[in-house]
């Protein structure tokens, strides 16, 4: 027989400090977005090298992804995620102390990317694991809301202590926030072997259902990110808003994204496939509708928030869609989701890019479009007669 399973304030507070943890690292990834400037005359270097340092991570974490889930999946996760946030604390710490040094803060970038990579493909599993198997997409839920609320609260809170106490301080703070998290992990979850978990293997394995979910991540995010890289010139531009109401827009943006994603996490194990095929449709059009209609000033602020609305809730559907059919074990699984992710928004960019001098910036909302169509056409695609899940190593 196996363990009993941790009290249940034990389970609650590790899941906290999971949601914790997304946070940070979220808000660790995209905060240098908001001090572009500061970062940049601090530290004597061009806009350009600044914004690398987040293009950089993004592409870091696709990369490394799947080699260093495979390479870990035999390591206790209560001493691979105490090391993961230990080098989220001491990444965060070097950044704030990367005095007039670009390389110390890309070294420290890089280090955290890579923690970051397999901390998104071993969390999930770690804290699905803690709770009955009826209970994965609500588990997923509430480990997507942590890392949603980096948008909307994180980086505009960091980068308001950025404009008042200097650009290091927020990654100070962040680093707090990070030991936090790590003491916490460290002191309450249960030290076992990864395969001991029900959630170390998909519930119902498929391998074309698996490839189906990859590819749906990989050309919605693409979509999105084709429109949504030039988000702030299509506002201005073509909506016509000034620079203070563009803020109040990208806010109503992030928290529509927040609540999309909480709304969704209770739906995840009862609609597996509509908590999918709904939010990719949605976010179909509404990036067909800002192509169309993103003139008027109403009607860009209620798309966009639909957009927001969609896009965070399709990534959460991924994941609970990847833990359910995953062909072998899931951490592995879930890195190639992420990596999917990650490289369908520098696609996205650098395709919006391209088409950009083409099309102009209604145009790129349009490209976005027809490759999320693309994705929910996948959607469509029958499944195989699923699996049996492999016996857990006792």
């Amino acid at each position: 027989m196996g363990n009993p399973p941790p009290a249940h304030w034990r389970r609650a507070a590790v899941v906290a400090a999971l949601m914790l943890a997304a946070f940070t690292f979220n808000t660790t990834e995209n905060l240098p977005v908001g001090l572009l400037s500061l970062m940049a005359d601090d530290l004597g270097v061009s806009l350009t090298a600044v914004g690398a340092l987040v293009t950089g991570y993004g592409l870091t974490v696709a990369v490394v992804s799947l080699p260093v889930a495979h390479a870990t999946r035999s390591v206790p996760r209560r001493y691979l995620l105490a090391g993961l946030l230990g080098v989220l604390a001491a990444g965060c710490w070097a950044s704030a102390l990367a005095t007039a040094s670009y390389g110390l803060l890309l070294a420290a970038r890089v280090a955290t990317a890579l923690a970051q990579a397999l901390f998104w493909a071993v969390m999930g599993p770690v804290a699905v694991g803690l709770f009955p198997p009826e209970r994965r997409g609500r588990v997923i839920g509430l480990l997507s809301v942590g890392g949603s609320l980096a948008t909307v609260l994180g980086v505009p809170a960091g980068t308001w202590l950025g404009g008042h106490g200097g650009w290091r301080a927020p990654f100070a703070v962040l680093g707090v926030l990070a030991l936090v998290s790590l003491l916490v992990v460290a002191g309450l979850l249960p030290t076992s072997r990864p395969r001991e978990s029900h959630a170390a293997y998909g519930a119902a394995p498929d391998r074309r259902r698996f490839l189906v979910v990859l590819s749906t991540t990989a050309l919605s995010v693409t979509g999105a990110f084709t429109g949504w890289t030039y988000v702030v010139a299509f506002l201005d531009e073509v909506s016509g808003f000034g620079e203070d109401a563009v803020s109040t827009v990208l806010f109503a943006f992030g928290v529509a994204g927040l609540a999309g994603v909480t709304l969704t996490g209770p739906l995840l194990d009862r609609f597996p496939r509509a908590t999918l095929s709904v939010p990719v449709a949605a976010q179909t059009a509404a990036l067909l509708g800002l192509y169309a209609g993103g003139s008027d000033q109403v009607t860009a602020v209620a798309l966009l928030m639909l957009l927001g609305a969609s896009v965070g809730p399709v990534f959460v559907a991924t994941q609970s869609q990847v833990l359910r059919v995953a062909p072998g074990r899931t951490e592995t699984a879930l890195a190639a989701n992420s990596a999917a992710f990650n490289v369908g928004v520098a696609a996205g960019a650098l395709l919006g890019g391209g088409l950009l001098p083409l099309v102009g910036l209604r145009g790129t909302f349009l490209a976005g479009a027809l490759l999320t169509a693309g994705a929910l056409t996948v959607l469509t695609w029958p499944a195989s007669k699923p699996a049996t899940a492999p016996t857990r190593a006792r």
